[in-house]
């Protein structure tokens, strides 16, 4: 199996993140409104005070990236998405960037990470689960909480 590159997201990769969401099509991916390049640009110089992005890349493609935001209303709490291009799923790259992620969130003093989790998507599920994730059984949000 081919290794993909992960490093911290800038805003030079502002472009690629915004491809890969549109490539997402109609897939709810948490992210409301038109998600253009400016509106990456944007996210990802936020995430840069509080909290990180990450990008996996194959060669010089980006194919998935991860995002932990701790610019939330609760102490000590980050908020965690991932998002992976359709061809590129289940090759561990998600569970790869979360690993990342989690790290981030451990090495600044953290406590939790939360997140939503697309109602009926059972990969996500899975792979929630497998960064140890826990998903209430009843979950009308479809929310998930991480403790550190």
């Amino acid at each position: 199996m081919r290794t993909h590159e992960l490093r911290v997201a800038t805003v030079a990769d502002a472009e690629g993140v915004a491809n890969i969401v549109r490539g997402l099509g109609s897939e709810d991916v948490g992210l409301r409104g038109d998600f253009d390049v400016e509106r990456a640009r944007e996210w990802i110089k936020r995430l840069g005070e509080s909290g990180t992005m990450v990008l996996a890349l194959d060669g010089s493609i980006p194919v998935a990236f991860g995002a932990l935001d701790f610019s939330t209303t609760e102490p000590e709490t980050g908020i965690l998405g991932v998002w992976v291009s359709p061809e590129y799923r289940r090759r561990g790259l998600a569970t790869a960037i979360a690993n990342e992620l989690v790290d981030f969130a451990r090495e600044n003093g953290y406590r939790r990470i939360r997140g939503r989790l697309p109602e009926g998507n059972e990969p996500a599920l899975s792979f929630l689960s497998a960064i140890g994730a826990m998903v209430p059984l009843r979950n009308a949000n479809m929310t998930f909480e991480l403790p550190l």
